[in-house]
């Protein structure tokens, strides 16, 4: 097993959690790590003297049963521009080395609003304004895989310290590459987050920045894996009060389309997506009904493309496939008739002004989320028990054929159960975003459940 300096924030967290090992413990492994091996990098500037007493207090909070936060008891270090109570905001420089903050910097303060615990300051270039981290306070810190090249700037001080095991998880800043210069220098993971993301402010003197500090720098989380910057920039994101321009991410707006155009919808299916409507608007969507633009525009020019060239290949289908399935095809066909070059080109120029005025529409609604079929599952061979059958078929998957149309991504997830059947829905994004259609796909399984496995029935 991974000795526990060598383990992710999260792995820290869980252990912690699950009462397999202390904070104190984890605190005092990371105390050990720092005075093993400081010395060769020079990353930790100061230790914080109260760390074990805090890992002490987390451990009873967690043995008396008292709510705790999702980094509870991780150790965490901080750049020494940005302010912790208790402990210089030195900027790398003798003229700042007594300054004290009278408050913890907003990321701090959500820090430890999590669990977790300040372990130690770490090094930078004076004022941060080098790519190269040597202060004249401090000195230089090396690069752990080769001492004789630079561990990047400006925030070299905690990305060697974060590589070396020191520390799990860290803050540091970036107005011109500070959090990714020296991420790529010790070979780890940051994440330089959109201005006014995460609320930076400071209790020294003066307490307003300059303009292009204002403009460009942001403060954000360094770690050895994705999946801890992650966690601490979930933490530490949102507005604050300290911060006037700092803003919440606003919520993923979603288009519910409960009975979409060009057909009757089943109340049970409707019913179905509006719980999926309740679900994301429970994890913090925003969820509107609405539609986007032409809709039965969109299914019938999937419709006459796909059926015009399958038109001109029923010969040869003919020879493979049974009379059943080519009376299917044929039906279909039916309802569109041959389409010569000219109607091809306007298929064409049709399915280009769809394509644009979605695009627009998932500007404002980067989801949206509807029925997959807008009936329940039909019996087996209705579709071609009468030709009236085969054709209401298309009307029953209407709302599927545009996503085809357009090459979008959707998600299907089931809602639950109508009639002893499953009801589900799809979550479409714009093309290339599939992370945001199964982040809401996995937004509604969280809160609606699965259906499967079961037993053949």
């Amino acid at each position: 097993m991974a000795e526990l300096w060598q383990r992710s924030a999260l792995e820290l967290a869980d252990a912690i959690a699950r009462r397999e090992v202390t904070s104190e413990e984890v605190v005092r492994a990371h105390l050990d790590r720092i005075d093993a091996v400081n010395g060769k990098v020079n990353a930790v500037t100061r230790v914080l003297e109260d760390a074990l007493t805090v890992a002490a207090d987390a451990d009873r909070a967690l043995n008396a049963g008292r709510p705790v936060g999702p980094l509870h008891g991780v150790p965490f270090t901080i750049k020494e521009n940005i302010d912790v109570v208790g402990s210089p905001t030195t900027q790398g420089v003798p003229a700042l080395a007594d300054a004290l903050p009278s408050l913890d910097a907003p990321v701090v303060e959500r820090l430890r609003a999590a669990g977790a615990i300040p372990l130690a300051r770490t090094n930078l270039p004076d004022l941060a304004l080098r790519l190269h981290t040597d202060s004249t306070l401090h000195g230089v810190t090396a690069n752990p895989f080769d001492a004789t090249k630079t561990a990047g700037g400006s925030s070299g001080g905690e990305a060697s310290a974060i590589a070396c095991g020191l520390s799990p998880l860290g803050l540091g800043n970036d107005i011109g590459g500070s959090l990714r210069n020296p991420a790529f220098c010790c070979g780890i993971t940051s994440l330089k987050p959109s201005l006014h993301r995460i609320a930076r402010a400071s209790s020294a003197k003066p307490q307003d920045p300059f303009l292009a500090v204002q403009l460009m720098a942001v403060d954000g989380p360094m770690a050895r894996r994705v999946s801890d910057v992650r966690a601490a920039f979930k933490v530490i994101a949102g507005r604050h009060a300290r911060d006037p321009f700092a803003l919440s991410a606003p919520p993923l707006r979603v288009a519910l389309v409960p009975e979409p155009a060009g057909g009757a919808t089943v109340p049970a299916i409707a019913a179905a997506v509006r719980a999926a409507g309740d679900a994301l608007a429970d994890a913090g969507y925003e969820v509107v009904e609405t539609a986007p633009p032409l809709v039965e525009e969109a299914i019938d020019t999937w419709l006459r493309w796909l059926m015009s060239d399958i038109s001109e290949l029923l010969p040869v289908f003919g020879t493979v496939m049974s009379p059943t399935a080519m009376h299917f095809l044929e039906c279909l066909a039916a309802l569109v008739g041959p389409v010569d070059v000219a109607g091809h080109m306007q298929l064409m120029m049709r399915r280009h002004e769809i394509a644009r005025q979605w695009s627009g529409f998932f500007v404002e609604h980067p989801l949206i989320v509807g029925p997959v079929w807008t009936g329940p599952p039909f019996a087996a061979g209705w579709d071609v028990e009468t030709d009236d059958n085969a054709r209401a078929t298309i009307e029953l998957i209407r709302f599927v054929t545009p996503m085809n149309l357009l090459g979008l991504p959707a998600a299907a997830v089931p809602t639950g159960m109508a009639d002893g059947l499953p009801t589900g829905v799809q979550v479409v994004a714009d093309r290339f975003r599939e992370d945001l259609c199964l982040d809401a796909a996995e937004a509604i399984e969280a809160r609606l459940g699965t259906l499967t496995p079961i037993d053949p029935r």
